[in-house]
């Protein structure tokens, strides 16, 4: 049974990946809004129905990449080692994150990312919603492990100062990438960035939230 079980995770994580695979592929060829998700099936040889099983919507498969990453930043934060403050954890993913940005497949990713988000409204919106969401889910991580109820305050204003020193980093390396950084130049430029952007953070955050 364990084995069933397993391999129909692997085969929805299969079918996930082709999905997302497949409308990245058109999203870099065309516009966002001229992409269907009609055609974003037929590249991932699956229904429409399917697509929207694992993406509820196109802007859902537009950041999926950015969903696995927050997904990766909160996991990380969730299994840190005992006596390790959640913002140590969390500075640690965004600096091992940083090791992509000297490839050029990654510049370009971007580069196009950049352009389809300030030419449309909707992924705009879906960013911040995104963002909101997984603000939330920190707030709730953070409560638990400082023993607080998650709507205090105080595990609200921790993760909103976390993710938001990790958006303001995104923003941030969207225009050094668009002012032509790249290589290991724009990987130290942005791990710099965090070091001091976390720096300030720390002196607040160091003692709150240490795993028990």
């Amino acid at each position: 049974m364990a084995a069933e079980v397993g391999l129909r995770q692997r085969k929805k994580q299969q079918t996930r990946k082709a999905i997302f695979d497949a409308a990245r592929r058109l999203f870099a060829e065309r516009p966002f809004e001229d992409v269907t998700v009609a055609e974003i099936a037929r590249a991932a040889e699956v229904s429409e129905v399917t697509v929207f099983n694992y993406f509820p919507t196109k802007e859902d498969l537009f950041y999926g990449g950015m969903q696995f990453f927050e997904e990766d930043l909160l996991e990380a934060v969730r299994s840190r080692p005992r006596g390790e403050s959640a913002i140590k954890a969390f500075r640690r993913r965004l600096l091992d994150g940083t090791d992509a940005l000297g490839s050029k497949e990654r510049i370009a990713a971007i580069t196009q990312a950049g352009d389809a988000v300030s030419a449309s409204p909707s992924l705009v919106a879906r960013e911040r919603e995104i963002v909101e969401r997984y603000t939330q889910r920190l707030a709730e991580l953070l409560a638990a492990d400082s023993n607080s109820d998650p709507g205090d305050v105080e595990p609200l204003a921790a993760a909103g100062a976390m993710m938001g020193a990790h958006r303001a980093m995104v923003d941030y390396v969207r225009r050094r990438v668009r002012a032509g950084r790249k290589g290991a130049a724009l990987v130290e430029d942005a791990r710099a960035q965090i070091r001091r952007g976390f720096a300030r953070l720390d002196r607040g955050l160091a003692d709150y939230a240490v795993k028990r």
